[in-house]
């Protein structure tokens, strides 16, 4: 690895690596390190420089891995500290950076924390690490406020005592009370301790929620939002990652922190980019946008401008372990997320909405700053909507009764290779995945496709190729070009353009001295549509 690169998260290919779901070592069904490190070659081989890992700490996995035990152990599930220490190195002979999660709104209701806080008395200071509060009604029979968790359902649970604890996702995970001085030094720790074996950067979870409002006031939870938010974007944020930017600081290659930062206000958002904060954080604005000219150009602009005025680098993102896989959405007559982060329609074209990916990943390796890949992303995986219900895991789906999808879907086990399932995600003999493998999916394994010069993810690995080689891509400036309606271009330096053909007819090539990459063939010197192109222009 090249330890002179300071800076790289503003310009890395990053690729986001849900452990459960990557692959099987040990055949129990559920991926792991060793399956991790069989498979480093081909995320080398596909061209990322970072790999951020979801969750792989000491959980009941009551959401995934999101509700924590112990941040300095592994699961058993997924291997050792050994192992992870092992995986870093390797990961690093391959040119390849570390990024953790670390979730510091919550933690397990099996942390040692939560357990001192139960035996403890109301008032305790092993209460004042969370929030315990007293009940209303006539004996605290009702929660303290009316809160509604995000996963659906009531924030707050009560304990034989009569006192109730806040957790804003599920109850297994009681929030933490950020005032607590000894909240803020553990999380501390945390960094040092992951900094220390070789880490290179830091995920942070729902980063904008740590901080509540000690008097925990109502609001309409279904009517406009009030400001200051009671748990979302508080001011006091701004000093817990201040604290956190002094650690990573510390390290003679500085280590970067990346924020899940979920705001419309843009300049709210950007505030946490500020010069001794988050390095940078994923934009979900273009995340959430839908297939259309206008709409992501007017993202683009938004967001490249609220990043320069702190001067942090933007992030590109298309998908993730929360939310539909943009191949289905993209092939839904609502190519947006605006009816809800994960949304079902049996209306799916997914040849279309394959074809608008191919598009997609050229635009996003194309813009200015860091560009984050799903796993499977790369192999144009559709989002599994047909779980049966006895297979499904995530508590969003059970919480609501089956309203809401929830995240399975797009967290299915990687196919690797072979006609049937597990597709060698595990090895021969092993017990069946986690989740259901669709039996459609033998021609979008990773072998199936390296035979293919035409698939999906030999278009991500020319696309990456090309971005490393490429002296004007990655971090700077972008200027837009003249272009038809419905059709995106802009140059990036000198000689290159992109262009991203979002009308539904073809349109011309502008004069080019070469044709350096096509998401689809070209038809007589015209772009088709949806379809996306690099140029060597004049």
């Amino acid at each position: 690895m090249n330890q002179s690169s300071t800076g790289w998260w503003r310009h890395a290919a990053i690729y986001q690596l849900y452990p459960r779901s990557f692959a099987d070592g040990n055949g129990d069904g559920t991926g792991d390190l060793a399956g991790v490190r069989s498979r480093l070659d081909h995320l080398r081989d596909l061209g990322v420089e970072a790999i951020w890992f979801s969750p792989w700490y000491l959980t009941p996995m009551a959401d995934a891995g999101y509700d924590v035990t112990d941040f300095r152990a592994i699961d058993p599930r997924f291997g050792t500290l050994d192992e992870a220490e092992k995986l870093i190195a390797e990961a690093h002979e391959h040119g390849i950076r570390v990024i953790v999660d670390v979730v510091p709104n919550h933690v397990s209701n099996e942390h040692r924390w939560f357990r001192e806080a139960l035996g403890a008395a109301p008032g305790s200071a092993e209460r004042e690490r969370f929030w315990f509060r007293d009940g209303r009604g006539a004996d605290g029979e009702l929660p303290p406020n009316g809160w509604e968790s995000v996963f659906g359902g009531p924030a707050w649970t009560r304990l034989p005592d009569g006192q109730w604890y806040l957790h804003l996702f599920a109850p297994e995970q009681p929030d933490l009370n950020w005032r607590d001085a000894g909240v803020r030094a553990e999380y501390e720790d945390v960094l040092r301790f992951w900094f220390d074996r070789g880490v290179d950067g830091i995920r942070v979870d729902s980063a904008a929620m740590c901080s509540k409002d000690p008097e925990l006031p109502d609001f309409d939870q279904h009517g406009a939002l009030p400001v200051p938010h009671p748990y979302v974007d508080r001011d006091e944020n701004h000093a817990i990652y201040r604290g956190w930017r002094a650690v990573a600081d510390s390290y003679p290659e500085p280590r970067a922190l990346i924020g899940e930062v979920w705001l419309a206000d843009t300049d709210r958002f950007a505030a946490y980019l500020r010069a001794d904060e988050l390095h940078t954080a994923f934009n979900f604005d273009f995340l959430g946008c839908g297939w259309d000219a206008d709409a992501l150009r007017a993202c683009v602009d938004a967001t490249l401008a609220a990043h320069a005025a702190v001067g942090a680098p933007s992030t590109w993102v298309l998908s993730n372990h929360d939310v539909t896989r943009h191949v289905t959405r993209y092939g839904r007559p609502d190519t947006s997320t605006a009816g809800g982060i994960r949304q079902f329609n049996p209306v799916v074209d997914e040849e279309l909405g394959r074809r608008r990916a191919r598009a997609a990943a050229l635009l996003t390796t194309a813009l200015p700053g860091a560009v984050y890949i799903y796993q499977g992303e790369e192999l144009g995986l559709p989002e599994v909507e047909d779980i049966p219900a006895d297979r499904r895991d995530d508590p969003i789906y059970h919480r609501t009764g089956g309203a809401d999808p929830g995240r399975d879907g797009c967290r299915v086990p990687l196919p690797w290779h072979g006609t049937e399932e597990p597709y060698g995600f595990s090895p021969d003999g092993a017990d069946r995945p986690w989740l259901p493998q669709p039996s459609s999916w033998a021609g979008l394994s990773v072998a199936a496709q390296d035979r293919d010069p035409d698939s999906t993810l030999n278009l991500y690995r020319a696309a990456l190729a090309l971005r490393r080689a490429e002296p004007a891509l990655g971090d700077g400036e972008l200027s837009w070009r003249d272009a038809p309606d419905g059709v995106l271009a802009f140059t990036r330096g000198a000689g290159f353009t992109c262009l991203v053909n979002l009308s539904g007819r073809p349109v011309d090539l502008p004069p080019h001295t070469a044709v350096l990459l096509t998401s689809q063939p070209l038809a007589d010197g015209q772009v088709p549509p949806d379809t996306g192109v690099w140029l060597r222009t004049p």
